[in-house]
């Protein structure tokens, strides 16, 4: 786990925080990147699950829960964190990345290639979107702590706020509640938002094993991304999980599991 000093702006650490699943194994070390708003947490089945196979190091990205607060959140910046952790743990590794997660997984393998074996690219492709998720943001901001003394205050100020219970119980394991405050800098995420939602020029490419696994009933992956995707990631493989949306591993996470663990060991 990477060393981690609280203060009041925040947390700050020498490396991203890191929740560590089994031992090393003769495969490389897989490593989570979570989406925006998440946290290595979210992803604790999955990971004890394929760990199983191989060592699982799933990541709290910065200016999420346990890692670093910082005033920048560009994808490039995002890829360096990541292969800071993959050199930590010897240098190549297998990625999973979701939504802001798989942005900043392409990233990492178009700049840092050598560091990947396997990518997974978890339903978002390198375009810019243009639905901001900064509605989000200011329901968040707007819950009042003074009534928050378990998880399903904040809940409740939530669903009031219009947002969907799924979505709830995923913000709200974000919460300190004895902090009364959220392990998210929504004041950065906010100004990079724009970042956030775009993605880098980047003239590059990467050829190693790719696959973009997508929720059945999501629109992140369109037919149309496909021959920007092949330009970068001339090795991309398509697949969907039937009846799954942008929250893929958390509706399907058996099905989830299962795909990746067939691409990782083919």
């Amino acid at each position: 786990m990477g060393l981690v000093v609280s203060d009041r702006d925040g947390y700050h650490s020498l490396m991203l925080n890191t929740i560590i699943h089994g031992e090393p194994t003769a495969n490389p070390p897989l490593l989570i990147a979570h989406g925006l708003y998440g946290s290595a947490r979210n992803w604790g089945v999955i990971a004890r699950r394929l760990a199983d196979e191989r060592q699982v190091v799933a990541v709290d990205m910065r200016n999420h829960a346990f890692s670093m607060w910082t005033d920048q959140h560009s994808y490039p910046e995002l890829a360096n964190d990541l292969a800071e952790v993959i050199e930590h743990f010897g240098g190549k590794a297998d990625v999973v990345g979701h939504s802001m997660g798989g942005k900043a997984a392409m990233t990492l393998a178009l700049q840092h290639g050598h560091l990947l074996r396997k990518l997974v690219v978890a339903d978002i492709a390198p375009v810019t979107y243009t639905h901001s998720q900064i509605q989000f943001i200011e329901a968040m901001r707007a819950v009042d702590f003074s009534k928050v003394e378990r998880r399903s205050d904040a809940s409740e100020q939530l669903a009031a706020l219009g947002v969907e219970p799924t979505l709830q119980s995923f913000f709200t394991q974000s919460l300190d509640i004895k902090g009364k405050r959220w392990l998210l800098n929504l004041d950065v995420l906010a100004a990079e938002m724009p970042k956030i939602m775009g993605f880098p020029d980047l003239d590059a490419s990467w050829g190693g094993p790719t696959l973009f696994l997508s929720g059945g009933e999501s629109d992140y992956v369109l037919p149309e991304h496909r021959d920007l995707i092949r330009g970068m990631f001339p090795a991309a493989k398509f697949a969907k999980i039937p009846g799954a949306g942008h929250w893929l591993h958390a509706e399907k996470p058996r099905e989830f599991e299962a795909a990746v663990r067939a691409f990782l060991n083919a």
